[in-house]
C-alpha cells in the first residue's frame, strides 16, 4: 500500500489564531471605565460567554503547531500538541484521527487503532476517521475488519479513488495471499501426515534374547530331519505301495554347523 501523508491541512494561518487573540484581549480593556475601575460583575460574565470560544481558538492554535511537527516529522512533540488540545476539546474527532495517523508512523499500532476508534466514535459520518482506522487495523493483521473499515467509508465516500484503488484494493489483495498460504499449510500438513502413517521398518536387536532362542530352535528342527523320504503311491486299480527313498549325500548336522549370534 502506498504511503499517505495528512489527509487534512488546516486552512487558516497560525498568525490569523494569534490576531484574535489580541483583538480579544484589546475587547477586554475596553471593559475599563475612564476612572480605571474595572465592572468586575460584567467582567465575570463576558469572560464566561467566551470561554467556549476561547477553548476552541486554543484548541485550533495547537492543532496547527502539532501538524506543523508532525510534517517535520517531529511526532512526539505533535502528539503532546494534540494531547493538550484534546483537554480543551474532547469532542474533536480530528485530532483522534490525526493522533492514529502519527501512532501508525510511530509503530504503535495498539495505541493507533484505540485513537482511530475513538475518532469513529465521535463522528461516525467521517469517512478519513474510517479509512484510518482500516490502516491501523490493516498494521495489527486484522484484514477482515480493514475490509469492514474501508467499506464503511466508501459507503460514506463512494468517489474516493484512493479508497477504492489503494486502501480496498491493497486489503482484498493481502486476504488472497493468506487464504492461498493456509491451503497451501494446509495441503503440506495432510501430505506429511501421509508421509508419516507408515509403519517404520522396526529396528532389531540382532543381540537379544528373543533372537538368539528363535535361531536355536531352528537349529534343532534341523538337527531332526530325516535323512530319507517316505512316498505313498496309490495306483489306479486301488493298490497302495509305501516306498522310502534315501537322499544322496544326506548327514546329520552337528552343532558347529550353526554360528553363534554373540
Amino acid at each position: 500500500m502506498a504511503s499517505f501523508g495528512w489527509k487534512r491541512k488546516i486552512g487558516e494561518k497560525v498568525s490569523k489564531v494569534t490576531s484574535q487573540q489580541f483583538e480579544a484581549q484589546a475587547a477586554d480593556e475596553q471593559d475599563l471605565d475612564d476612572s480605571g475601575q474595572v465592572d468586575w460583575p460584567h467582567e465575570a460574565k463576558k469572560k464566561k460567554g467566551l470561554l467556549p470560544e476561547e477553548n476552541l481558538a486554543r484548541s485550533k492554535h495547537l492543532k496547527d503547531e502539532g501538524v506543523i511537527l508532525a510534517e517535520n516529522e517531529r511526532y512526539r512533540e505533535a502528539l503532546h500538541k494534540w494531547d493538550e488540545a484534546l483537554h480543551l476539546t474532547p469532542e474533536d474527532a480530528t485530532l483522534y484521527e490525526m493522533k492514529s495517523q502519527v501512532l501508525m508512523s510511530l509503530h504503535e499500532m495498539f495505541p493507533a487503532v484505540h485513537a482511530a476508534e475513538t475518532a469513529v466514535q465521535k463522528d461516525p459520518h467521517s469517512w478519513e476517521a474510517w479509512q484510518t482506522l482500516g490502516r491501523a487495523q490493516l498494521g495489527l493483521g486484522e484484514i477482515a475488519l480493514a475490509i469492514r473499515s474501508f467499506q464503511v467509508a466508501l459507503h460514506i465516500h463512494p468517489l474516493s479513488s484512493e479508497l477504492w484503488n489503494e486502501d480496498l484494493s491493497w486489503a482484498r489483495k493481502l486476504q488472497q495471499q493468506k487464504r492461498a498460504t493456509k491451503t497451501e499449510a494446509g495441503a503440506q500438513s495432510i501430505a506429511a501426515q501421509g508421509q508419516t502413517s507408515k509403519d517404520p521398518i522396526p529396528d532389531y536387536d540382532f543381540e537379544s534374547e528373543e533372537i538368539l532362542a528363535v535361531c536355536s530352535a531352528i537349529a534343532e528342527k534341523e538337527k531332526t530331519t530325516p535323512a530319507s523320504r517316505t512316498v505313498v503311491i496309490v495306483s489306479a486299480s486301488g493298490d497302495v505301495e509305501t516306498v522310502t527313498e534315501k537322499k544322496e549325500n544326506a548327514v546329520n548336522p552337528d552343532g558347529t554347523v550353526f554360528i553363534k549370534a554373540r
